[in-house]
Formats: structure tokens, sequence, C-alpha cells
């Protein structure tokens, strides 16, 4: 390590070399009641991760997933993490990363969206909703940059009246957006889902786009299983507990969740299909 100078310390008339290092400091000094193990500055706590979420284009409009673990280093933290969040009416935010952050983003959008449709009477535009998460994330900078607070989440929104057909967004770490034309997806789960879509919408003969509502339901569901077998951070379908991902669609009609049991039957109809 790099001197920093001589400094006194040592014994008297004599002068020690400095490390940086305040444990090494205090011993010099003559205190020895302390371990240094102790002194020493441990590894920053784990952080809590939320992983995998995606979405895509259907016939109707646009599909919005996500699975429902969260994990800590090797850990399971959790197994029923809400990572798919209505902001209002018109806009979805899935998260994936650190969910402490992400909540705190959504909440304040949520009170953002809210605030401005009371005051101004009308909704916020599209662009405006899409910014403000941008610069959420931007503002999260110095977070992302110590790797304790990332948040890397996927936007789903429309504009009622001026532009009904729902659009897609995906961000990167530092807040720059960019608009989805067939799917996106983030999270430690996301290669492979994104290799499957990367097939569907090339070589299929069916992209994402030309399926209706139970098609693009049951292909979220496997898309998700296919990412849990190979991301152990993803929990996929949970066929002991019974845990079904979270799926929400944003059409020209609006926002709706599909429900547990409509999520159970048409992974029980894929199972079936296999045997």
């Amino acid at each position: 390590m790099n001197s920093f100078g001589t400094r006194p310390g040592g014994p008297e008339g004599t002068h020690a070399t400095g490390t940086g290092d305040f444990s090494d400091l205090l011993r010099r000094n003559g205190n020895h009641s302390i371990p240094a193990e102790i002194l020493r500055a441990s590894a920053p706590p784990t952080s809590t991760e939320a992983t995998t979420v995606l979405s895509f284009h259907f016939k109707d409009g646009v599909l919005i997933a996500g699975d429902r673990r969260a994990t800590a280093g090797n850990v399971i933290m959790y197994d029923r993490a809400d990572k798919v969040i209505e902001l209002d009416n018109d806009t979805i935010l899935a998260i994936a990363g650190t969910p402490a952050t992400a909540f705190e983003m959504a909440r304040t959008l949520q009170t953002s969206f809210q605030y401005y449709r009371r005051s101004q009477l009308q909704p916020l535009s599209l662009s405006a909703k899409v910014r403000a998460l941008g610069r959420l994330i931007k503002d999260n900078l110095a977070m992302t940059l110590q790797g304790v607070g990332i948040v890397v989440p996927i936007l789903a929104a429309r504009d009622p009246h001026h532009q009904p057909e729902p659009s897609l967004y995906f961000y990167d770490a530092l807040g720059a957006q960019f608009q989805a034309v067939d799917f996106a997806v983030s999270g430690s789960g996301s290669p492979a889902a994104r290799s499957v879509l990367q097939w569907i919408n090339r070589w299929s003969g069916q992209p994402t786009s030309q399926r209706d509502e139970k098609q693009a339901v049951q292909l979220a569901l496997q898309l998700l299983d296919v990412a849990a077998e190979s991301d152990s951070a993803t929990g996929g379908v949970d066929r002991r507990s019974h845990v079904f991902p979270q799926v929400k669609l944003l059409t020209r009609d609006g926002l709706r969740s599909v429900s547990v049991e409509t999520l159970r039957e048409s992974f029980t109809a894929l199972e079936a299909a296999q045997k």
C-alpha cells in the first residue's frame, strides 16, 4: 500500500509510516484493546434484489409480467414479491433490481401523477410519464455507481386521449429510455427470456403481436418458467406452493390484472399439452 507520508506515532523520537489504515494507527499508538477484525471496515450488507420482469406486445395491447421471487445473494428472501405495479389507470411499472429503491420510485410517481391530474384537471402526457421515470433513475446515479440501489425497470403506458394504443419502454441503469417495438425484458433471468422472444418474433411464424390474450398469458408463463430453469434468482411458477407470477394487461380498454385462477388454468393446460 502506498505511504501517506511520515507521521508521529511510534516511540519517542521516531516517526512511523502512515498506511491510511485506522486500526493500524490505533495499534501504533498503543491501543491494543480493540481486535483488528472489528476495526476493519466490513463488506456492505447484501442488498435484496427483485427479478425477473418481461413485457411484449400482443394482439390487443401490451402484456407485462414478473415472477415473485426476491433474493439477497444466494438467499431467497421472499417468494411473493409484487414487481408489477400500477401507477395509475393507464400506466404499469415492472421493477428489476433493488426493491427498496424501486418501490420508492413507484410511490413518487403515483403521487406525482395523481397530483398533476387533480391540480391540472387532466392526466400527465405519455411523454412526460416516460421522462419522469427516467429522471428518477438518473437521480439514483450515486446509488447505482455504488452497486447497492440499481433499478432497471420496464414501463407500459398509454394516453387515452391522444395515444390509446399502449406503448412499451425500457431503461438502462443511468435513466436513458428506449421504446420497445416488440418486447422488453429485465433482471437476472432476462437473457433466457430474451433469447426465446427473439426466436418467436423472428422465426416461429407467429410473433407475439399476432397472439391473442390466452396465447399471450400462456407465453408469459412459459417464458418465466424457462428463465427460472437457468436462473436461480427467478421464481417462475412455484408448483409446490402454487405461487404464480404477476401478469397484467394494458389495452385500448384500460388496465387489468390476470387472476390467479386464470393463470392456474393456463399453466395446467400447458402441462397437459406436454403429456
